[in-house]
């Protein structure tokens, strides 16, 4: 794919480097930049900046990028190049064919440059706690790096092609402590692009199919969920696929089911990983982490609990999560559940609360708009088939008693929720405590769908009545996350209006659950068609299908997967 205005990340499966702009407000996001997105979100990253160079002068480049390689070629009509490949997931290989390239490190107070003697450089970032050897293999590789005790510095590396052949090759090693030099520096540049090519190839014959139609999105989306997975590192005991390396450079404890659901037909250990990877790190109260990344936690908020809705999803495709697998999570999934009822119902009546729009995933929903803490039918909704999850487990591995009690426990649930929130017209949302009404035209409300059987034909037929009519939510592209009619509603309002590819998985589900095959297709053929042509964002306007805020999103590409593969199989 060639692109003037590089929006998807140069990456590649297990890494933690990266090459891409960097979208944050008030920078430079037209030049590139080598980044390290170890520590989350809080840091951009930014190691060195990249110029191509001919002489000692800056020259404009565009980018054209595939899978393997990533291509930075000289707008002055020379057609002169500088590629990029990864030799391994710690290394990235540079090559330049008559142009030189300068990179301009992003340097901190105590950051230092050092030379030793096989010609290679140890680049020491204090910011981004992390090495990076700078090692020649052609051409002329010089390093200014003067050095100065608590004074401003610079480290550029300057990289020149050799006289006879016109060519620069070196690599950059990222590395804690000790450096070993790789093998994969003993092959060519092309050696090293033709592995990662193959590499990738396999993991595209393992994504899920999808009709021709939709062949650029299956592209997009291969790549993307590809390049985002990250080897295991500190917190992260697992590969874990990042919600994208662009600036979301974490795992989120309900985007990562997402991205378990599309892996679980044909890469099933990684969807096992990816549902898991949050239990790892559970809390002796049964909470898990709002996020993750490798070295840290966010305990301030949570997720919802789509686990027993995801893993039941999961089961009913792959013959893979046996007793075994289920014995492993029985007890961290009780314990998450019991967690909402112990510690997220203040009022004591039976009824889980969110203290926070984060802890919903609809941050900003004018479900919120009201004050805090807040009850929902959704959460209700999770647990319930969490619940009877819980007793399906539980009797696979025959625990009868505990079996029983599940059931018994989701069955007095789902009354409460009816009592609490049904009201004849759609399910409503309350203030906790006083149970005030909220007045609200959220999407949020008609999660419940996903009841499925549990509900009656007529509240089926109301909520999707509401869902396509009443309440304005259907789009040509899919259901807006606040009503199109609200006066709350906003192109890029968040959770406002844009829609997003869970609330999508999680209504087309809802959908298939109560018989609506039809309706449930063509939403998936919505979605599949937006994110096509707009690319995996973050979410997307509603009456546009323009894509918003993160353009190169994982949960986005693992819906589409699904959602494509349904209608192929179908």
């Amino acid at each position: 794919m060639k692109v003037e205005h590089m929006t998807i990340p140069f990456s590649r499966y297990g890494s933690f480097l990266v090459i891409s702009p960097i979208f944050r407000r008030d920078s430079d996001q037209k030049s590139l930049y080598i980044r390290h997105i170890r520590g989350g979100d809080e840091k951009n990253g930014a190691i060195f900046k990249i110029d191509v160079v001919r002489g000692n002068q800056v020259i404009d480049y565009e980018v054209e990028m595939e899978p393997h390689v990533l291509k930075l070629i000289a707008m002055d009509g020379s057609g002169d190049i500088v590629e990029c490949c990864f030799s391994s997931d710690s290394s990235i290989r540079i090559r330049g064919h008559r142009v030189g390239l300068k990179l301009t490190a992003i340097t901190g107070a105590y950051d230092y440059a050092l030379p030793f003697p096989d010609q290679t450089w140890e680049i020491n970032s204090f910011v981004q706690e992390r090495r990076f050897r700078i090692i020649p293999l052609e051409g002329s590789v010089k390093v200014d790096a003067p050095f100065k005790v608590d004074k401003s510095k610079h480290i550029i590396v300057l990289c020149h092609p050799d006289s006879n052949s016109q060519i620069f090759d070196f690599a950059i090693s990222e590395y804690q402590l000790v450096f070993e030099q790789e093998k994969s520096l003993e092959m060519s540049f092309s050696e090293n692009a033709l592995r990662v090519a193959n590499e990738y190839k396999q993991w595209q014959e393992n994504t899920l199919n999808v009709p021709a139609i939709f062949q650029k999105g299956h592209d997009m989306a291969s790549y993307i969920t590809w390049s985002s997975v990250v080897k295991p590192d500190g917190l992260l005991t697992r590969p874990a696929m990042y919600m994208s390396k662009n600036w979301m450079t974490n795992i989120w404890s309900w985007d990562h089911c997402f991205n378990a659901m599309a892996l679980i037909e044909k890469q099933p250990e990684l969807a096992w990983d990816q549902f898991c990877i949050f239990f790892d790190q559970q809390d002796e109260s049964g909470a898990l982490p709002d996020f993750l990344n490798n070295q840290w936690a966010l305990w301030n908020c949570c997720k919802p609990p789509i686990h027993g809705w995801t893993l039941k999803w999961m089961m009913d495709r792959s013959d893979f999560i046996d007793d075994k697998k289920l014995k492993e999570v029985y007890n961290p999934l009780a314990r998450w559940t019991n967690w909402w009822f112990f510690h997220r119902d203040d009022d004591l009546d039976g009824i889980a609360q969110y203290n926070h729009g984060n802890d919903s995933g609809w941050d900003n929903s004018t479900v919120f708009s009201k004050g805090i803490p807040v009850e929902t039918p959704d959460l209700s909704a999770f647990l319930i088939i969490q619940m009877d999850v819980l007793a399906m487990i539980a009797e696979r591995l025959e625990k009868m008693e505990e079996a029983l009690e599940w059931k018994l426990r989701a069955d007095k649930t789902f009354m409460k929720m009816m009592e609490h929130f049904w009201t004849g017209e759609g399910f409503r949302a309350c203030i906790s405590h006083s149970h005030e009404p909220i007045e609200t035209e959220s999407l949020l409300l008609y999660i419940p769908i996903i009841l499925g059987g549990r509900l009656a034909n007529e509240q089926k037929e109301i909520l999707i009545d509401g869902l396509v009519n009443r309440h304005h939510f259907c789009t040509e592209y899919g259901f807006a996350t606040e009503s199109v009619k609200s006066p709350f509603y906003r192109e890029d309002g968040y959770w406002r209006g844009p829609i997003w590819a869970p609330s999508t998985m999680l209504l087309i589900d809802g959908l298939q659950t109560c018989g609506e095959e039809e309706l449930a297709r063509t939403t998936a053929e919505k979605f599949c068609k937006m994110a096509n042509q707009y690319g995996m964002a973050e979410n997307f306007n509603a009456l546009t299908g323009k894509g918003l805020r993160d353009p190169a999103f994982t949960w986005t590409s693992s819906v589409f997967l699904i959602a494509g593969h349904m209608i192929n199989v179908e």
